[in-house]
């Protein structure tokens, strides 16, 4: 059955083999359930027209379904069939036909817009994009160039310091060329070995003189502070490594290295060089990292109190690595150390004596200077670099990045991680101070410190990012710590290099010695280096110590020892200032007043950052 209604005395059996009623279907309509259809084609006078019609026996098939029929219904011929109704029926089935599907309309080609929004990065700068290096490497450029307008600025003649290496330099090539004989146990007191950077300098003095040497410092200075930029780059982004490179580049101990002729600034750059590696090989096979021990073992071997600072680079090593490897990152320490130890090794036995890391590092003697002037002093010429260091390790404990759009998901590296990178890179700028003021010495803290701040550099310049903040929200914040730490560092340097001017003094001197004489000299390596084309380095005595054995055979030592020798005039030529070495200077003073044999030649004044101050000349007559 279909849902065709018919009415209900179709159904009656009786009528099933009855005449057809002629009074019936005329009128009478059956509404066929499709007569509101919106189709148009519902049309039936053409199916059923009398009933002979073949199709009408067999069904009919139409577009719009079909009718079946048993052949009971024969007699029905003047059934009417009309347009909105169906063929009357009662017997008849009906099979819809499969609907049409309408077809699809077209979409309408979207109009061009006229312009597209290029892509939004996640966050500013802390994309690394290419467009990011470029504008962070221009920014390098610019930071190199104020360090070093600051750097040489700076002028002055040679420092004791510089004198002494540059003019070991000197003898040390002789001695590896020609075998000559050094005229000192410069391995017994230097501070580094002798015949690196001392051989360095000397050969760039042949060529273009102390300027030289120290423009070969400033190099080495300029590329420590690359070195950290590219460092930090690879551990934070690039906004956090020029912050670093920015304030390291302006401390008082990176503005006076930067011209100064001493182990100080190769050994920085070998450090420099050492981290790097540490950082860029930390996704690298682990066998990589033992490309790092040369650099680290050479900044040792180039100035001993570099070692102070191998540990660091081991457990950097660790940190570097973990979050990608998990305990296997202590692998990479054990390689980097072993590597380390291995090749300290091989190096001392082929450098022979070592006396120097005793005398000047490990067992140096203990001086007078008390642990609060010590930490003054840090604090002064590191103490706002240090500071941004703290905070930026406190806000990457907080949070590890940065979020310049706070919705998207911020992942990093764990807690602990970053505790003890914080911890790390921030304590190791401690390391000097407290290294010094368990010695109670100043001597050469001013420089050592810029060790320590060179480690401290990435979580100094990450607290320079966060608190400029997001978009560059508080930029005046950042500049006005950048600009302190610019002006406290160009005033102390300035002061840290205000060495007396020597010029008039050997002036005064060339015309006085030969190779012949005995000269005692208040800092007398420089005068020993002005005057190496007419005097070698062992005619001349400093004022630092000296045993001496007088015409009757009595020794003596200490000031004692420089009062004899006056009064035996064994020297020919006497240079003070007096306040080197304040005790020996009053010794040799009393015993030139009356003395008979000498006779005070001239008197060449200088001004320092500490005060006025002049060279008083004697010659023995």
């Amino acid at each position: 059955m279909t849902d065709r209604h018919t009415p209900v005395w179709a159904d009656d059996p009786g009528l099933r083999g009855d005449a057809h009623d002629p009074s019936y279907g005329q009128g009478q309509r059956v509404q066929w359930p499709g007569a509101h259809s919106q189709d148009p084609s519902w049309s039936y006078e053409q199916q059923y027209a009398h009933q002979g019609h073949p199709g009408a026996q067999q069904g009919e098939v139409t577009d719009t379904g079909s009718w079946r029929f048993d052949g009971r219904t024969s007699a029905y011929t003047d059934q009417l069939t009309y347009d909105t109704f169906a063929p009357y029926d009662p017997y008849a089935t009906y099979t819809a036909a499969d609907p049409v599907p309408a077809p699809v309309p077209l979409a309408a080609e979207p109009e061009k817009p006229g312009y597209v929004l290029p892509p939004v990065p996640e966050s500013s700068w802390a994309v690394d994009t290419g467009r990011s290096r470029l504008l962070g490497r221009l920014v390098l450029l610019c930071v190199l160039l104020i360090q070093a307008g600051l750097s040489l600025r700076l002028r002055g003649t040679a420092f004791e310091d510089e004198a002494l290496y540059v003019l070991a330099g000197h003898y040390e090539i002789g001695n590896i060329l020609h075998g000559t004989p050094v005229p000192g146990d410069f391995e017994g007191y230097f501070s580094g070995y002798p015949k690196l950077y001392p051989v360095l300098a000397a050969m760039v003095d042949s060529v273009a003189g102390l300027a030289g040497v120290r423009i070969v410092s400033l190099v080495f200075m300029l590329g420590a502070t690359s070195l950290l930029y590219a460092m930090t780059r690879r551990m934070f982004d690039v906004r956090a490594a020029i912050g670093a490179a920015a304030l390291f580049s302006v401390v008082q101990s990176t503005v006076f290295l930067g011209n100064f002729a001493t182990f100080d600034a190769a050994a920085v750059f070998f450090l420099a060089l050492s981290a790097w590696i540490v950082v860029r090989t930390g996704r690298a096979p682990l066998v990589a990292v033992v490309l790092a021990a040369p650099p680290a073992v050479l900044a040792f071997a180039t100035k001993y109190a570099a070692g102070l600072y191998l540990p660091t680079l081991v457990v950097l090593a660790v940190l570097t690595a973990y979050r990608h490897r998990g305990l296997r990152a202590l692998a990479r320490g054990v390689l980097l150390g072993g590597a380390m130890g291995a090749l300290l090794g091989a190096g001392y036995l082929f450098a022979g004596s070592l006396g120097g890391i005793s005398q000047t590092t490990t067992n140096r003697a203990k001086g007078a200077d008390t642990a609060a002037l010590l930490l003054q002093h840090s604090a002064e010429w590191g103490g706002l670099m240090f500071l941004t260091a703290v905070g930026g390790s406190i806000a990457y404990v907080i949070r590890p990045h940065m979020g310049e759009m706070p919705w998207l998901e911020q992942v990093g590296p764990g807690r602990f991680r970053r505790i003890a990178l914080g911890v790390l890179l921030t304590g190791t700028a401690l390391l000097a101070p407290a290294y010094q003021i368990h010695l109670q010495t100043e001597v050469s803290l001013f420089k050592h410190v810029g060790f320590g701040l060179l480690f401290a550099g990435p979580m100094a310049g990450l607290g320079i990012s966060r608190l400029v903040g997001p978009h560059f929200r508080h930029p005046q914040l950042g500049i006005m710590l950048y600009v302190l730490t610019l002006v406290f560092g160009m005033v102390q340097a300035q002061q840290n290099y205000s060495f007396p001017d020597s010029r008039a003094m050997t002036a005064v001197l060339r015309p006085m010695v030969d190779r012949k004489g005995t000269y005692l000299a208040e800092e007398h390596e420089v005068p020993a280096y002005y005057l190496r084309d007419l005097t070698g380095y062992a005619q001349w005595q400093g004022t630092f110590g000296m045993d001496y054995t007088d015409k009757r055979g009595k020794r003596y030592s200490g000031p004692e020892a420089y009062a004899a020798a006056v009064k035996d005039a064994k020297f020919d030529v006497i240079v003070l200032r007096g306040t080197v070495t304040p005790d020996v200077d009053t010794a040799v003073t009393d015993a030139l007043r009356g003395n008979p044999h000498y006779r005070l030649t001239a008197v060449t004044r200088f001004t320092t950052s500490k005060g006025d101050g002049a060279y008083r000349i004697w010659v023995k007559r």
